[in-house]
């Protein structure tokens, strides 16, 4: 039996099969809220507050993160094609406002944002951003193919040569996984944009990677959009967990072309993007 697709769906519980029993997944809400091709999500820094990148409607959707209801929003009358979000460590959301080519920056007081500033230099359709304890904010840039290292607002670092980058989150050690959606791979970098690994083929066969978050053991969970997957992936590269059937289904285990990952503790949230919901769950890595 292979880590990749050995998984089983029975009431809402998925696990992986004998290569990994101890990694589960347990299906418990769907968000019933309006949202359109919603995208990467993050908690807020306190934890209140679940924020949602809504595409389709050029805003940040705020949600409960226990119940999924929502609860404020902001940007949709300056936003387009909001993708997604991090905060500082001052509390600031940095938001990846793509079709305008800029990632905004907020000063948040509970639920309500102020407009403080941008970065928008050497960047065409940003689509991820990432605010490292180091200072720099990353932000990759889908449409001009590369990833940005700013501090204080000039650029520090660059890397170029991607194909439609995405995500940005980081490891415990504080290197940086990016999503390379456009080459099927993840790759790890330094803070210095040097490439350190590369995931790529069998056994993970991304098909359009997406956003991702990062556990406190270095476990990687991922959105495979194409594959209408979410995959469980240890820091040593084996696949702990597949998530979703390989096509686009709704349901408890099921995905259409799955976009945002976030994580607190056991709990997993996803932006389930094709279906225009946010689903969630609790998951075990052992």
């Amino acid at each position: 039996m292979t880590l990749r697709l050995a998984f089983c769906l029975l009431a809402g519980l998925i696990t992986a099969g004998a290569a990994s029993a101890q990694t589960t997944a347990t299906f418990i809400a769907a968000s019933t809220v309006d949202l359109e091709n919603p995208h990467d999500l993050k908690l807020s820094p306190d934890g209140k507050y679940l924020f949602v990148s809504d595409v389709g409607n050029n805003r940040v959707a705020i949600l409960d993160p226990e119940t999924l209801a929502l609860i404020d929003q902001f940007g949709a009358d300056h936003q387009s094609g909001t993708h997604d979000v991090d905060f500082d460590a001052e509390g600031r959301a940095y938001v990846a406002d793509t079709h305008n080519g800029r990632v905004t920056i907020y000063a948040m007081t509970g639920t309500k944002a102020k407009l403080v500033g941008e970065l928008k230099e050497r960047l065409s359709g940003p689509e991820g951003v990432l605010v490292h304890p180091n200072g720099r904010v990353y932000v990759a840039g889908a449409w001009s193919g590369n990833v940005v290292a700013y501090k204080d607002g000039k650029i520090v670092k660059e890397l170029k040569g991607l194909s439609s980058p995405h995500d940005l989150e980081r490891t415990p050690g504080g290197d940086i996984w990016l999503s390379d959606a456009g080459n099927d791979r993840m790759l790890l970098l330094s803070p210095d944009l040097e490439i350190k690994r590369e995931w790529k083929g069998a056994p993970y066969d991304f098909d359009g990677v997406r956003y991702q978050d990062v556990l406190p053991d270095g476990t990687v969970i991922a959105a495979d959009k194409n594959n209408h997957q979410v995959k469980f992936i240890a820091g040593d590269g084996r696949v702990l967990l597949v998530l979703g059937s390989g096509s686009a289904g709704k349901g408890p285990g099921l995905f259409t072309t799955p976009e945002g990952i976030e994580v607190r503790g056991n709990t997993l949230w996803v932006s389930d993007s094709g279906n225009d919901r946010i689903v969630k769950y609790t998951f075990t890595v052992e």
